[in-house]
């Protein structure tokens, strides 16, 4: 690994970003909050406009960006359906067929309570052969006025794609992007993008990064399939430990390249990961096909969390960790491995008296692959099936 090649000359005084380590147990390192810590306080005057929340997303099951307003109006009735707060219009809205424009996509939305997000490409990165709208953010002025455009006809966010590196030129790119958003009351995710830098914190309106290999390659290479569970037990302790990361997790379905990992696996990556912007990968009629429970715990969902712990685990292998929103936990593990493996679950962190709601789990059944049950005591151990998982909500 070596730095990016940076072209412009400095002179006269300068200073360097920080550079943090980050040492201690695992559970030190997967808790700690030390890179947003040490980023500038929020300089936003008003905060009262940014709602983290679970997003109903296009591309995973299309392979395809929203140049289809049909199929636009089925992920908005997915997110009616499940009570999702947002839905991304993702690439191509600048080509909508039939007629139809982002405009009747975005009023569509609005019709149904649904806030839309909407997507564009950076222009600094992959322009030949990549999907529009292009080069409507790189200039100030023109930057300017489409966000205004965005923020007048009701768009609450945008998601800015194909960054070209982590050079001076991309930084201070994102930093434009980010001081014009606020302005115009625009929540960001950045894609195609490096890794958070803390800018969370200063910029509490950037919800979501991507800088992770997450759900949409199994769009793009065959690769993904076999190695995806160790991967996915891999990122709590790395990647997410230094900012919200955007792997569009929870497929049930396969894409391009079918999946091997569980459905109670699949479920608790949204308990996992954390991202302020929470986009669900699978289509439609796959999360409405899940039973009741299941659709209605992604619409009651958190994004942010108040208290995170880890309570078992190893890179690779496993992980098992507890997320407080409000009084509510999240407990929540999966199985790296492809052999069936018993689970601690630890509880000498977790609250006194705390009582479990409910649990979903594997059944080891494809036809069959829920196990979703009431309970009231916290189990001590879980077996889980390769490349399984389970989620227990409790209080």
């Amino acid at each position: 690994m070596v730095p990016d090649v940076n072209e412009p000359l400095i002179s006269g005084d300068w200073h360097t970003p920080w550079r943090v380590v980050i040492v201690g147990s695992l559970a030190d390192v997967v808790e700690s909050t030390l890179v947003t810590d040490v980023s500038e306080p929020c300089n936003i005057d008003r905060t009262d406009w940014i709602h983290p929340g679970v997003v109903s997303w296009i591309y995973w099951a299309n392979n395809h960006g929203s140049n289809d307003y049909n199929i636009i109006c089925k992920y908005v009735d997915m997110a009616v359906a499940l009570n999702l707060p947002y839905v991304l219009i993702d690439a191509e809205w600048d080509q909508m067929k039939d007629g139809k424009t982002i405009e009747d996509a975005v009023n569509y939305a609005k019709s149904k309570g649904i806030k839309p997000l909407i997507w564009y490409n950076s222009s600094v990165g992959w322009v030949n052969g990549a999907p529009g709208p292009k080069y409507r953010l790189n200039k100030p002025e023109d930057r300017e006025r489409e966000l205004a455009w965005c923020e007048s006809i009701g768009v609450v966010g945008v998601k800015i794609d194909f960054f070209s590196g982590d050079n001076q030129m991309n930084m201070d790119y994102y930093l434009d992007l980010l001081e014009s958003t606020a302005r115009h009351h625009l929540l960001v995710n950045f894609h195609g993008a490096t890794v958070p830098r803390g800018w969370q914190r200063t910029y509490p309106h950037m919800l979501s990064t991507e800088g992770v290999y997450g759900a949409e390659w199994y769009n793009n290479v065959p690769t993904f399939t076999n190695r995806a569970a160790s991967h996915n037990a891999t990122l709590p302790f790395t990647r997410n430990v230094i900012g919200p990361m955007d792997y569009t997790p929870c497929a049930f379905s396969d894409s391009q390249h079918p999946h091997i990992t569980s459905h109670a696996h699949e479920l608790a990556l949204t308990v996992l990961y954390e991202s302020g912007l929470q986009h669900l990968a699978d289509r439609p009629e796959s999360f409405l096909a899940q039973p009741k429970a299941v659709q209605q715990f992604l619409g009651s969902l958190p994004t942010v969390w108040d208290e995170t712990l880890l309570l078992d685990g190893y890179p690779g292998e496993y992980v098992v960790m507890a997320r407080r929103s409000g009084k509510t936990w999240y407990i929540a593990g999966i199985n790296g491995t492809d052999d069936t493996k018993t689970i601690n679950l630890p509880q000498t962190r977790l609250p006194k008296k705390l009582m479990a709601e409910q649990s979903f789990m594997d059944s080891g059944d494809k036809q069959s692959p829920w196990v979703i049950n009431s309970i009231a005591t916290l189990p001590a151990t879980i077996d889980c099936v390769p490349r399984g998982g389970f989620v227990i909500v409790a209080k």
